[in-house]
């Protein structure tokens, strides 16, 4: 084996090397900020189960919800509380991930970077935020509404924990998709004028989406599905934007992206 190869090896060993430690780095102080919030929300366990539970009180008043496992009672409030820490330290856990591919961008990437970084925090706390005012009183009043003679509805409160948190997460994610499209087009991957075409099929699987990460219900189906597609039509917005901006930036010649 040749001097140089040795020598690329060990610089490619190396660079893999640095780049694990960085990642733990990142994950290790993503792990901090969420438990440094979950300590500081348990004592407030019960005021978040009140505010978790109060779209079901409120659509179906009289309802009441049960215990039905042996630990319930202990671990589902730290289990909400920590579901709850970890939603609140979405704007480190997304920064800590730019952090760690920053330095592989270009000085022009950069400069787009962090006007994503904070779109994606708060499409993702408005996607929270229209579950919860607006998906959960109509899922619940849908619920609470089907009456069967000796068989009264009462919630499990895992079960309870476990249809909010995926309905939340869903729409959490669901609203990431302008980002979503922005990057494909900045990566090159498509283009503005692809993703307008690709409409219909947009469509489609935005019903297919919503089918997939929501409980199977008809509501909460379509409520994701519409915001996913009318936020794909931002996306193709915002590529377009993008585009132009970039074109108009570059100089005939050059390549735009300049550390």
């Amino acid at each position: 084996m040749s001097a140089a190869t040795e020598s690329e090896e060990a610089l490619a060993e190396g660079t893999l090397l640095s780049h694990l430690i960085e990642l733990r780095s990142r994950l290790v102080k993503i792990a901090a900020a969420v438990l440094v919030l979950f300590a500081v929300l348990v004592p407030f366990n019960k005021s978040i189960y009140e505010a978790v539970s109060a779209p079901l009180f409120a659509a179906s008043p009289g309802v009441e919800m049960i215990i039905t496992g042996m630990a319930a009672p202990l671990l589902v409030p730290f289990k909400l509380t920590f579901i709850v820490a970890l939603f609140l330290a979405m704007p480190v856990v997304l920064y800590q991930v730019w952090a760690f591919v920053a330095p592989g961008l270009y000085k022009k990437e950069k400069h787009f970077a962090f006007p994503l970084l904070a779109s994606s925090v708060v499409l993702f706390y408005a996607g929270i935020a229209f579950a919860y005012y607006i998906v959960f009183p109509l899922v619940f009043g849908f619920f609470g509404s089907i009456e069967i003679d000796g068989a009264p509805w009462t919630p499990d409160i895992a079960s309870y924990l476990d249809f909010i948190t995926s309905i939340v997460l869903a729409f959490g994610v669901a609203f990431e998709v302008p980002i979503a499209t922005l990057l494909l087009v900045w990566a090159g991957l498509t283009t503005p004028q692809a993703l307008a075409k690709a409409r219909p099929y947009v469509f489609l699987m935005a019903f297919v989406v919503g089918m997939l990460l929501t409980p199977p219900d008809v509501i909460s189906q379509t409520l994701l599905a519409i915001p996913v597609y009318l936020l794909y039509e931002v996306g193709i917005v915002m590529s377009r934007l993008f585009v132009k901006k970039t074109t108009a930036e570059a100089e005939p010649g050059t390549d735009w992206r300049v550390r």
